[in-house]
């Protein structure tokens, strides 16, 4: 199950990291940007060569530190044809490192499109290992996704609690006494046991964010079996000690996405932007550092 191999990753390197890769334009450094825009001129296929050689430098960088990385699909569609060519060539290269890669599309419509958008990232189109996704539409809209899993080996991760502020204008509204992302959570526990794993969390995973330590407690003991994609850390506000109840008592539960603040990491350090892989790995390291403080040991 893809949810196995994933923790299997974070034990063997004791880090509970993923990164994302969100290459918005001011991001990546200048000097890549204008090796691309000379040759193509300031085009959507001379900005996408450039984060792609953005992104293949993060990635040599951080494979040996950091066990994921997320590509949010978004930043590659806004450069066109050249940019999705981009994000396909991003996650070959992180597959090339062995590097756990999760799509972040947040896909999700009625079941034949679902059907569609499963054969995109959970099979070989999108050489992908999980997919985000957004279950808005209920069951019918996310079997497909499920039923992807068990066949090609893959996981999700479905919106629960997210990490962004206006996130509680819908999904803190109670219904029946209970709050939309509690009942949301226990649908993914429901979905996610068509598709058990061995070390006790199921392939089908929840987004919860770091923002808002409570309802990790919270959903942390309503989902024993449900392992937590962990985005806010960092940029957004989020603190290891905010996050550190998501994970069981092995250190196991959960990978705490950061993408500014380590693929920008060479602008907060003031370091020769040539220096940018290096600036992220070292942040990356320190990230690591600080979740363990608060997470303790990591184990099977």
């Amino acid at each position: 199950m893809a949810l196995d191999r994933l923790i299997e990753k974070i034990v063997t390197m004791k880090n509970p990291t993923v990164v994302g890769l969100d290459p918005a334009l001011d991001l990546v450094p200048e000097f890549i940007k204008a090796k691309y825009y000379e040759e193509y001129g300031q085009t959507l296929k001379g900005a996408a060569k450039a984060v792609l050689e953005f992104n293949k430098g993060l990635i040599d960088a951080l494979y040996g530190v950091v066990p994921a990385v997320k590509p949010q699909l978004a930043f590659y569609e806004a450069l066109g044809v050249d940019g999705v060519k981009a994000f396909y060539k991003t996650v070959e290269h992180a597959k090339k490192r062995d590097m756990f890669v999760i799509a972040d599309a947040k896909r999700g419509d009625i079941g034949s499109t679902a059907e569609g958008y499963a054969t995109a990232f959970l099979t070989d189109v999108f050489p992908s290992d999980a997919l985000t996704v957004n279950a808005y539409l209920g069951t019918d809209g996310v079997m497909p996704f499920v039923n992807a899993c068990k066949k090609h080996d893959k996981g999700i991760f479905i919106l629960v609690k997210t990490s962004n502020p206006s996130s509680g204008e819908l999904q803190d509204r109670l219904i029946d006494g209970k709050p939309v992302y509690e009942l949301m959570g226990e649908y993914v526990a429901k979905w996610g046991e068509e598709v058990p794993g061995k070390y006790g969390y199921s392939g089908v995973g929840a987004v919860v964010g770091a923002t808002y330590p409570e309802q990790i407690k919270e959903l942390r003991a309503k989902l024993p079996n449900t392992f937590f994609l962990i985005p806010g850390y960092g940029a957004q506000g989020g603190t290891a000690k905010d996050l550190a109840a998501a994970f069981d008592s092995k250190g196991l539960g959960g990978i705490v996405n950061s993408s500014r603040g380590i693929i920008a990491a060479y602008k907060k350090e003031g370091c020769l932007e040539q220096d940018f892989a290096g600036a992220a790995s070292r942040e990356a390291v320190r990230m690591r550092e600080d979740l363990m403080k608060e997470i303790g040991g990591i184990s099977l």
